[in-house]
């Protein structure tokens, strides 16, 4: 099964089409982690961080199909911390979970391919390899179809997908997103790009594995898009603490209730302050309402 149709059995499943994002900060996470693997050193943050985020993921597995690691969190604490990423995309994927690496990654020739193999996977000596494996990966294309092309034939031979930046939730996007090209703003242009590379590459669900990044913080731009696109899958970030509600991220959908996947990192993962000693049961909570809340959205209502 190709990773279109996968994105999509693996939501209507969960009944809802939320996707976690692990962003773990040490100054969020419970103190009682932090306590055992203290004082703060990057070794002790990357112990910290394994152990909440794996706790997480079998927390809100039962209302979850998506995660997505922030790879820069786990970078930043260095050769441990991506020893802890590398675990964390082996046991969410153990859990059922589809797996989206939020690196942004973009170049051309050798070293685009090196991205994608890293996270798609290669051979040696006979043996598939991936360093960071996971199920997609997002990508900035702003280099143009050569640095996008790399990354589409490594996930494509993995059955896996891509999530390209179009529209993206930060307050700064319109500096060069918005800029005017021959009529219709860049992001128009570069959602029109990627919608030409899902051909002959549509799933059974109607949608290809090529997917835009499509702020919640920008609905009117989501519903353009929407309405052009409709064959393409949206990532929308801006969910929950960015300030995007419901009815935000309503445009990003088709009619039939996907197209799109909606994540949520610090709405979930960081719902109550360091020191609650219930906030295992504060995730299970947050994790259930956002379901609840976005499970309308794929029946349509």
């Amino acid at each position: 099964m190709n990773f279109s149709d996968r994105l999509a059995e693996t939501i209507r499943k969960k009944g809802a089409p939320l996707c976690v994002g692990l962003d773990p900060r040490w100054e969020n996470i419970p103190l009682a982690i932090r306590k055992k693997h203290g004082p703060r050193t990057p070794e002790g943050e990357a112990a910290a961080y394994g152990e909440f985020c794996q706790e997480a993921l079998e927390l809100v597995v039962p209302f979850v199909g998506v995660v997505k690691p922030q790879s820069a969190f786990f970078e930043n604490c260095g050769p441990e911390g991506m020893k802890v990423l590398q675990s964390l995309l082996g046991h969410a994927r153990a859990l059922g979970l589809i797996t989206i690496l939020d690196n942004k990654r973009n170049d051309i020739a050798s070293t685009g391919q090196a991205y994608a193999e890293a996270v798609f996977g290669r051979e040696l000596d006979g043996k598939k390899y991936a360093a960071w494996p996971a199920d997609a990966m997002t990508i900035n294309p702003y280099l143009g179809a050569d640095a996008v092309e790399p990354f589409l034939d490594s996930a494509r031979k993995a059955d896996g997908g891509i999530f390209l930046l179009v529209r993206t939730s930060n307050p700064g996007a319109r500096l060069f997103q918005d800029l005017d090209c021959s009529g219709k703003p860049l992001y128009f242009r570069v959602a029109e790009a990627v919608a030409k590379w899902n051909e002959g590459h549509i799933g059974a669900c109607g949608l290809g594995d090529a997917g835009m990044v499509v702020g919640a913080t920008y609905p009117s731009e989501a519903a353009e898009l929407r309405q052009a696109f409709p064959h393409v899958w949206f990532l929308v970030p801006g969910f929950g603490a960015q300030g995007g509600g419901v009815e935000e991220v309503r445009p990003a959908f088709r009619a039939d209730g996907l197209g799109a996947i909606v994540n949520s990192s610090r709405g979930i993962l960081f719902p109550t302050k360091p020191e609650d000693v219930n906030w295992k049961q504060a995730v299970v909570e947050a994790a259930r309402s956002a379901a609840s809340q976005l499970g309308s959205l794929l029946k349509g209502q």
